[in-house]
This record gives C-alpha cells, structure tokens and sequence, in this order.
C-alpha cells in the first residue's frame, strides 16, 4: 500500500468514538489475558480459540477475525516460526519451550479492536525471551511515537530504531518482517494507512487528535523474509527462525497516546 498524502491526516475520530474503540479493544485484552492462563503444555491452538471467542461473545462482542476473508478462526495462532495468520487447529498442541504469538479481534457496536501480544509456554531460551523483549520494546517505541502534529513514519522510524538499539542491548541481531506492518483501524479491522515497521522520519500522513493505528512490529531472530503456507494464510520464516508479535490499537489524544486495547 501507499501512503497518503503528506498534507493528509491519519483518519481521526471524536472522543466518544474513541471511548467506544476503547470498549472494544478492553474486551481484546481480557480474551488475551484468558488465552495466556490457559496456555499450557498440551493445550491445542483450537482449544484457546474456544476460549477467547467465549470471552468475546459473553461480552457481548463480535470476534472481528472469525469469517474475516474466510479466516475460520477467532484468534490468529502462531508459534515458533510462525510470524502471523496462524490457523488454530486441534492437531497443533504447545509444548514446554514454545514461543506463542495470539492475535486477537473484537467488534463491540461497529468498532474495532486488535490487539496482538507473544509469551513462552514454560520457560524459553536466552534467544527467544530477548526476541520476545525487543519486540514488546520496538512496540511501545512506536506507541510513544504516536503524539499530535507527527508523521505517519514517524511511528515506523521508531519502531526501526527501537529495534537496533535491542540488538545492541541482547548482542544479537533481528529480523524486522519485510512486507508487514500496522494499519488504520476503526469501523474497519484493516483501514489505510499502511504503517511499516521501518523508514525514514516525517513522511506520510499527519498524526492529530484522535487517530487511531494498531501498531504491531513483527521480529525474528534470522531473516526478514516469509512465505506463505498452502492454507492462505499462514506466514512462516523462510529460515525457520522463530518470530515474534506484539500490538496494540492506539489513539492519538491532547495528553500523548492511548492504548485502546489494555490487558487487565
């Protein structure tokens, strides 16, 4: 996707509209927090999918991937060397040591959240847990970025940085995904803008009151390159190496950015 416009504005909503993505994306994080406590070694993919729909419809909310393009479920699922839009499948069964990426979304009347967040079943290696870190750090680097009269990029120019200057926290390199990023949501899951996870400053639309992007970096410890499965949907690293994915929906407001998709 392109940009919009330099002189153009990253769509905006009023308060109130803002309050009600809100209420959405706080149904997002308890299903997420759900899904976490239930992820145990032998746990299925599926069995967690169960588990966040249930949250989502009890709270009176729509799961916004569930149908989305044919999506079959309620969560994206992803471990290990998988980067995003894993299937949740009955046959995939987590294991001491396991990296999982839970992508979650809900519609609470006509507005989006999504929210996406990586955690070790068990203990994980020195390599994933610093993996892990840094790309929660890359996310909240963009989250900062995220204040009235910016750019578009930069948010992806933050992220970028954050993530270099992990690599000379940990000592080790990481991949930024290439091809995948962020986005404008709001009465839509996916709106443009497109927001990389890297670039130059000061390009792009411009941030103001009220604008609403999910950002969510998307990191490895190998390669910035994937392929997609035979399903459609699932994105794997072309190396192998594991992944990992943190996001949250925020808002630009007048006191700095707000995180509509808060996990209790």
């Amino acid at each position: 996707m392109g940009f919009l416009g330099r002189n153009k504005r990253v769509p905006f909503r009023s308060a109130g509209e803002v309050d009600a993505m809100a209420a959405a994306g706080a149904i997002v994080g308890t299903a997420l927090v759900a899904v976490r406590d239930a992820a145990k070694p032998g746990v299925s993919t599926l069995d967690l999918d169960a588990i966040a729909e249930e949250v989502i419809r009890s709270a009176g909310a729509v799961p916004s991937f569930k149908g989305y393009h044919g999506f079959p479920g309620s969560i994206c699922s992803s471990v290990n060397d998988v980067v995003v839009h894993g299937i949740p499948r009955s046959d995939v069964k987590l294991a001491t040591g396991d990296l999982v990426s839970i992508d979650c979304g809900a519609i609470l009347d006509g507005w989006h959240g999504d929210s996406a967040w990586s955690f070790g079943v068990g203990e994980l290696s020195v390599a994933d847990t610093d993996l892990n870190e840094a790309t929660r750090l890359a996310m909240e680097a963009g989250i900062a970025a995220m204040v009235d009269g910016g750019r578009l990029t930069d948010v992806s120019h933050a992220i970028e940085v954050a993530t270099r200057d992990a690599e000379k926290k940990f000592g080790r390199p990481f991949g930024i995904v290439a091809g995948y990023g962020g986005h404008g949501i709001g009465r839509e899951m996916h709106m443009e803008p497109f927001l990389p996870n890297e670039g130059e400053p000061n390009r792009g639309p411009r941030l103001v009151i009220g604008s609403t992007l999910a950002i969510e970096p998307m990191l490895t410890l190998g390669t910035t390159e994937t392929s997609e499965l035979d399903d459609n949907w699932t994105v794997v690293t072309d190396d192998g190496s594991r992944a990992a994915h943190w996001e949250h929906t925020v808002a630009v407001t007048a006191d700095g950015p707000r995180i509509l998709t808060p996990r209790p």
